[in-house]
């Protein structure tokens, strides 16, 4: 039972929470503070992002389609927000950022060990050299290397359609499996719907993608990244990024004989 002495602020540590936004200008610029927030704010959502991933492996390798659909539904609802948090990062100019962008050398979003994990756990594993170029503390190195080594949300995809009987064994051979699916979407409806939710998510990580692309540009042209990257030239490079490339592949010969 709670104690008589829990309160709101003490149950969500909120005057540690409200100590961690520490401005690095001296004097503090008035903009910075809504920097720091943002993304502290990202790394809060990539954490939970991650929490509902790890639920939804767990269902779909339980064969647990509605469960999966209740994580999805969260995570879908994350990621529309995470696009919508650029509009708050926008009404910062470029001279206000400028002002005090020097200061986070040789900080970069580049370095979110989370959003490397989500990209890992999601399938996009062949970016493990991303890792050596990564400042990380012993604890994300680990995180990152078990995420490395763990089966992704498309292994988990793909185990499950096997265990129904469908063919995975190639690439050729899961493009034909989505094609049946999406074909005779009534006889495989449940699994249709998990699809339309996978393509969703995938969009929506790159609709984000393209909504940091252009605010970088917005901020800082194509001046290189604070951490030494090349800025807008290796946000770009992102684009094409996809999670679960067979699924958008399908589309072009749905209807073809």
């Amino acid at each position: 039972m709670p104690t008589a002495s829990l309160t709101y602020g003490s149950y969500l540590k909120v005057p540690e929470l409200l100590a961690l936004q520490q401005p690095l200008s001296d004097p503090p610029h008035h903009d910075e503070l809504l920097f720091i927030e943002i993304h502290q704010v990202y790394e809060l959502w990539f954490k939970l992002m991650l929490h509902e991933l790890d639920a939804a492996v767990c269902f779909l390798d339980a064969g647990d389609l509605l469960k999966m659909a209740k994580a999805f539904r969260r995570i879908l609802a994350i990621g529309r927000i995470l696009v919508q948090q650029v509009d708050v990062l926008e009404t910062m100019t470029p001279q206000d950022f400028n002002a005090f962008r020097s200061g986070l050398n040789p900080a970069s979003g580049f370095q979110s060990a989370q959003f490397r994990e989500i990209e890992f756990r999601c399938g996009l594993q062949g970016d493990e050299k991303a890792m050596r170029h990564l400042a990380l503390t012993e604890d994300e190195r680990a995180r990152l290397d078990r995420r490395l080594h763990e089966p992704t949300l498309y292994d988990a995809l793909k185990a499950y359609l096997a265990r129904q009987g469908f063919d995975v064994s190639t690439h050729d051979a899961l493009i034909a499996t989505f094609k049946t699916i999406y074909e005779n979407e009534e006889s495989h409806y449940a699994i249709y719907l998990m699809l339309e939710e996978l393509i969703d998510f995938d969009e929506s990580i790159m609709l984000w993608r393209s909504r940091h692309v252009l605010m970088v540009e917005r901020m800082i042209g194509m001046k290189p990244g604070t951490g030494g990257s090349l800025g807008v030239g290796y946000l770009e490079s992102t684009l094409r990024k996809r999670f679960f490339p067979e699924l958008w592949e399908v589309r072009t010969v749905l209807g073809a004989p």
